[in-house]
């Protein structure tokens, strides 16, 4: 989308999404196998992977405001898994709310502890990455949209979207 090693130019918020992209795709790069946290990433990949057996794997990494992230593998046995039975089959916890366009994650991990409005007029929100043959890429759509393959991932990020600075104060002359 923005040329490959190099940040979008010109906007911060851009800016900030593509250093969490590269930062998510360095995450599951250095997990090895299915773990369920970065902590468990030694774990054996059948201990810690649901339906380990099945003939493809797909996963959600989840990065909080903190830093901290959580890495889940499923198994699925179709050609496909979409967002939704990810999600579910994950067994993280999570809160939409349906939107016209469809519906939005407003809640991943319990983070928010609590929120009001799906998507916050200032502070953070969940974004939505996809990867793909060991890159990430925004999202272009929701996560009911989304059809995984084996080894794919959907990556959650939540973030605060910063406000622009204001302008220099103007000096009286």
């Amino acid at each position: 989308m923005y040329g490959k090693g190099r940040p979008p130019g010109g906007n911060t918020v851009r800016k900030q999404l593509w250093w969490a992209s590269a930062t998510l795709a360095l995450i599951v790069l250095s997990m090895t196998g299915c773990s369920s946290s970065s902590s468990a990433a030694a774990a054996s990949p059948a201990a810690t992977c649901i339906n380990q057996s099945a003939p493809h794997h797909a996963y959600v990494v989840v990065q909080h405001l903190s830093g901290t992230t959580v890495q889940k593998c499923v198994g699925f046995n179709g050609d496909t898994l979409d967002g939704p039975g990810l999600m579910d089959a994950s067994g993280l916890e999570y809160q939409t709310q349906t939107f016209s366009f469809g519906k939005a994650i407003c809640q991943v991990d319990n983070e928010p502890a609590q929120f009001t409005k799906c998507f916050a007029d200032t502070g953070a929100n969940w974004s939505l990455f996809v990867e793909t043959g060991g890159a990430w890429t925004v999202a272009q759509t929701g996560y009911t949209q989304v059809a995984l393959h084996d080894k794919e991932a959907l990556g959650w990020l939540f973030t605060a979207n910063p406000s622009p600075a204001p302008p220099p104060l103007a000096k009286e002359r």
